[in-house]
């Protein structure tokens, strides 16, 4: 049986959609307007706005009011310590570079962890009014009163995959650029800039491999849930635990991560 009750789950993922409603309205108004970007790297580029700030000072607050012992880890601003075995995983917009340049590919990621392990995963677009949930219990996509439950469809082969990732540049060290040649190499395709869609996309049986390196924490824990609850396997480059964050495979059956992951072994 799984440590949190069905019951118990319902009532956090209605809150969930709450917090993610609530992150919406915040960041609607800020889509496709002028809009100031800084730059919280001193070297790069790693752009964040008034949208990603406010957003999540806004679910901090609703989450310190209605579950205060909870932890908070987040993207922009410090880590609140949890008093009990819940922490919530938030990334008010995954793509900030998609939402300044007015693509609709960002998203924002809610997770909530229970002894450490993503239990409940949302993954919300509310300018296309999407909004994909997972866990234990399975995972399914809403939108507006349409409810889809969510379920991985693998291609035969490697050879046969779909293969995604965000962009070239974020494979830095060597080790990395070989990984996604060969990657390239291997599958049929290979498409850049969904960001975390990409994985939605995999759990919803569009997708067969989605991977990423250098993700947070925060980047990865909410497309855990959704991917296991569609079916889906989800891992670091050397199938250990994703959810804490790294380099991260995710594919759509058990055959297609261990070619991927023999693939990465050999670069």
């Amino acid at each position: 049986m799984h440590p949190v009750s069905q019951k118990d789950w319902n009532l956090f993922a209605d809150f969930a959609r709450e917090l993610a409603g609530l992150a919406g309205r915040t960041i609607l108004p800020l889509f496709r307007n002028p809009l100031a970007v800084d730059n919280k790297l001193m070297e790069g580029f790693d752009p964040v706005t008034e949208a990603d700030r406010s957003a999540e000072q806004a679910m901090r607050r609703m989450i310190t009011a209605s579950f205060p012992d909870h932890g908070i880890i987040g993207e922009e601003f410090e880590p609140k310590p949890a008093r009990s075995e819940f922490c919530w995983v938030l990334d008010p917009i995954d793509g900030t570079r998609s939402f300044i340049c007015g693509m609709p590919t960002w998203t924002t990621l809610i997770a909530l962890a229970y002894r450490e392990r993503p239990i409940l995963g949302i993954v919300s677009q509310p300018f296309v009014g999407e909004l994909f949930i997972g866990g234990p219990y399975g995972s399914w996509c809403e939108r507006g009163s349409d409810r889809r439950g969510l379920s991985v469809n693998p291609a035969t082969g490697i050879g046969n995959a779909i293969l995604t990732t965000v962009a070239p540049e974020i494979y830095r060290s060597e080790k990395q650029r070989r990984v996604l040649h060969q990657m390239c190499s291997r599958t049929r395709m290979t498409r850049f800039g969904g960001d975390a869609y990409f994985f939605v996309m995999l759990a919803s049986g569009f997708v067969d491999i989605a991977m990423d390196a250098g993700l947070a924490i925060y980047d990865i824990a909410a497309l855990v849930p959704i991917i296991e609850g569609a079916g889906g396997i989800v891992t670091t480059w050397d199938g250990g635990d994703a959810s804490r964050g790294g380099d991260i495979l995710a594919a759509a059956s058990a055959g297609l991560h261990a070619s991927a992951l023999a693939v990465m072994k050999s670069c």
